[in-house]
């Protein structure tokens, strides 16, 4: 791995360090990189801003996307002193960055009491198995708004 990798994941590592003296949330941070320059720079800030999808790379996420003015990561790179828990890996593959690396395994955080693998064995399980109850309803009227998305001459798709 070549030096600047490990420079940026140290980066990364370093905000999660910080995050532990300033107390706003998990020790967890992550960084967005392009031409090798940090665009963004995340913390967990869950308790401290009372948002449970306040996550590092989230927050990472936001703050490059905003640097960049657009929705998407092309050419980046992400560095997470975490692997991504399942909401913030799929926020990573909707901004579709250009590759990912992580340090610590989910083992690590499920270690330290951060354990997202019910998360994981949710998702394998069909709706209505699920420990939220969840039910669908007015499925036609709701997809009656995609067809009219279709149709859409001034949608910006992504």
């Amino acid at each position: 791995m070549s030096n600047s990798k490990e420079k940026f994941m140290r980066e990364a590592i370093s905000l999660a360090k910080e995050n532990l003296k300033l107390k706003n949330g998990g020790p967890f941070g992550a960084i967005v990189v392009k031409d090798g320059k940090i665009i963004g720079r995340g913390m967990n800030t869950v308790t401290s801003h009372n948002d449970p999808t306040a996550h590092a790379e989230i927050n990472a996420i936001r703050e490059a996307c905003n640097h960049l003015d657009s929705f998407q990561l092309d050419g980046c790179e992400i560095y997470s002193s975490c692997e991504p828990c399942p909401m913030c890996l799929g926020a990573i593959y909707w901004a579709r960055p250009e590759k990912l690396y992580f340090a610590a395994g989910r083992e690590d955080a499920s270690d330290a009491g951060f354990d997202d693998s019910f998360i994981y064995e949710e998702l394998k399980l069909p709706v209505n198995e699920r420990k939220i109850p969840t039910t669908q309803i007015l499925k036609e009227e709701a997809a009656d708004v995609f067809k009219k998305w279709i149709d859409l001459d001034s949608k910006v798709e992504y």
